[in-house]
C-alpha cells in the first residue's frame, strides 16, 4: 500500500487482489468456496484470513507520490509523516504463500472486463491502491483517468480493463423530499450504475453509526413510514436486505462475482 491504512482494510484488500489474480486463472485450488465463507473455510484448505503481518522490505508496491489517482488527504509521505516503516508489511498467511502482485500479468486476465468498488471511504481507499499498483506495475500503459460523483474510472486503455469507483455510503439511496434529505431503506436506484460488471466489490458500515452534523441524511424512510431515526442496527439491517435482494435480482453470478465488506477501520480513532 502506498499510504497509511488499518489492519482490516489492508488484509481484505490484500485478499481480495489475490482472489482477482487467482480467479483470473481459473485456478481452484486457491479461490474460496462462497458458500464456505460464513466458516472461512477454502477449498484448498489454506485459510487466507489466517497469519499475520511480516516486514518485506520489498515493498511498497508504489511510491503515492507517482501515483495520479491518489487523493492529496491519504499522500501521508506528501503531506510530512516522517515515518516509512508502516508501509513495510506485507500479508504472510500460515498455510501458504502469496502470489506477489504482477499488474502486466492481472491486466492480461482481465483484458476488458469491468471491475467496481462499490461503497464508502473503504472503497475508495481499495480503487486508488488498486489504480496506484497496477500503474507502478505497468508505468507506460496508456490511461483515461475520469474522476466525479458518485462514479469515477480509471480505463487501462491497452488492456481494455476499466476499474470503477460508485461512492455511496449507505448502498441505498438518499432521495430528496419535502422534508429534506431521506435515507430510504427500500430504495437501490443507484443500482442503475453497477449493472454488467464483471465483478462487485461492496462496502456500507460506519456511515450508518453517524450522529449529529455528521449524519447524511434529514429522515429515514421505511415503507410509507418516515422516522426522525431509529435504531441503527435495525435501519442497516433492512439496507442490506435491499441490497441483498437487488443482488439476487440483477445480478447473474454465474458472469458476475460479489465480494462484501462490511465493518471498516474507524478514520478517527488510531486505537
Amino acid at each position: 500500500m502506498g499510504f497509511g491504512c488499518k489492519t482490516l482494510l489492508c488484509l481484505f484488500f490484500t485478499v481480495v487482489v489475490v482472489l482477482l489474480q487467482e480467479a483470473s486463472a481459473r485456478q481452484q485450488q486457491y479461490y474460496y468456496n462462497v458458500s464456505g465463507l460464513r466458516n472461512r473455510k477454502q477449498v484448498s484448505g489454506c485459510n487466507l484470513f489466517q497469519g499475520q503481518w511480516v516486514f518485506d522490505p520489498s515493498y511498497p508496491y508504489y511510491d503515492s507520490s507517482g501515483c495520479p489517482f491518489i487523493d492529496a488527504e491519504f499522500d501521508c509521505l506528501k503531506y510530512g509523516r516522517p515515518d516509512k516503516q508502516y508501509l513495510k508489511y506485507s500479508w504472510k498467511p500460515d498455510g501458504c504463500n502469496l502470489p506477489r502482485f504482477d499488474g502486466a500479468s492481472f491486466l492480461a486476465k482481465w483484458r476488458g472486463k469491468k471491475i467496481m468498488f462499490v461503497g464508502d471511504s473503504l472503497s475508495l481507499n481499495m480503487w486508488e491502491s488498486m489504480a496506484c499498483m497496477i500503474h507502478a506495475s505497468v508505468p507506460n500503459s496508456k490511461t483515461t483517468f475520469v474522476r466525479k460523483s458518485p462514479l469515477s474510472f480509471v480505463i487501462f486503455e491497452d488492456y481494455g480493463v476499466t476499474l470503477y469507483l460508485y461512492r455511496t455510503p449507505y448502498l441505498v439511496d438518499i432521495v430528496k423530499e419535502n422534508v429534506g434529505d431521506v435515507l430510504n431503506l427500500g430504495s437501490i436506484k443507484g443500482g442503475n450504475a453497477w449493472i454488467g460488471m464483471d465483478l462487485l466489490i461492496f462496502n456500507s458500515w460506519h456511515w450508518w453509526t453517524h450522529k449529529g452534523k455528521s449524519e447524511g441524511w434529514d429522515y429515514i424512510r421505511d415503507g410509507s413510514a418516515l422516522y426522525k431515526d431509529m435504531n441503527r442496527l435495525e435501519a442497516y439491517n433492512k439496507g442490506l436486505a435491499t441490497w441483498a435482494n437487488w443482488v439476487d435480482t440483477n445480478v447473474d453470478q454465474t458472469k458476475t462475482k460479489v465480494f462484501f465488506q462490511g465493518i471498516s477501520p474507524t478514520h478517527y480513532d488510531q486505537g
